[in-house]
């Protein structure tokens, strides 16, 4: 399987997480989806990961999109611009390619801001404190795309009003979907889990994660033909 749960790093860190996730149950929050993150290919090769890393988002991670976020308490705040492929029908591990696709009921747009609080190279960390975590906005979702489908998509990024360079093939820095989709069944499984319909998964960002700054006013994302997304932050 691709879980890479035998890599010490990553199961230790995993334990630690599902312990968080669990604790969090307890308060009352609930699961609605799941994270990749360090999916690029120079990300995986500085860490020697064999696949991305995979987190959880809760329910209290949510916000609408053009919330106004504070972050004057985060140590280094990040956003990022994602896919979000929504699951129509449970996955289980080691799924076939079909089986995967037919998974997949709806795509659509995504913002994640995460806050980077341990060293970028300290696997089990990262794995500990849910990958950063923080909040996820996501947009309209487009079942016409379901299957993954993302010919005559194009992604736009604006931040505090200035473009951002997208990739016109949007799986260059995430790699493929759908194989992101089986590698978190596959985790999922290998944890307990599972991969379960109606959840969804952050398929990881589109482009380098902006590290905002104090004067950054916001994050606008579209999906086009899909629709468009945003979030704003406090001054």
């Amino acid at each position: 399987m691709s879980a890479g749960l035998d890599d010490a790093r990553i199961s230790k860190g995993m334990r630690t997480q599902m312990e968080l996730r669990k604790r969090r149950f307890n308060e009352g929050a609930h699961q609605v989806g799941w994270k990749v993150g360090f999916g690029a290919p120079a990300a995986q090769k500085n860490l020697k990961l064999t696949a991305p890393l995979v987190g959880f988002i809760l329910d209290r991670a949510m916000l609408s999109s053009g919330s106004k976020v504070s972050l004057a308490a985060w140590q280094k705040p990040v956003a990022e611009t994602e896919i979000a492929a929504y699951v129509g029908r449970d996955l289980a591990a080691n799924a076939n390619r079909d089986d995967v696709r037919r998974a997949v009921s709806a795509i659509g747009p995504a913002i994640e801001l995460a806050d980077i609080d341990c060293p970028m190279d300290d696997v089990e960390a990262i794995l500990a404190g849910d990958i950063f975590q923080r909040h996820v906005i996501l947009g309209q979702r487009d079942i016409m795309r379901q299957g993954a489908r993302l010919a005559g998509l194009k992604g736009r990024v604006t931040r505090s009003g200035h473009d951002v360079p997208v990739p016109s093939d949007l799986e260059t820095n995430i790699g493929d979907i759908l194989n992101i989709v089986r590698h978190v069944a596959d985790v999922a499984a290998a944890i307990g889990d599972k991969l379960r319909a109606g959840q969804f998964i952050i398929c990881g960002s589109l482009t380098a994660p902006l590290i905002l700054e104090k004067d950054d006013s916001g994050v606008d994302f579209a999906l086009e033909p899909i629709g468009g997304i945003s979030v704003k932050f406090a001054t």
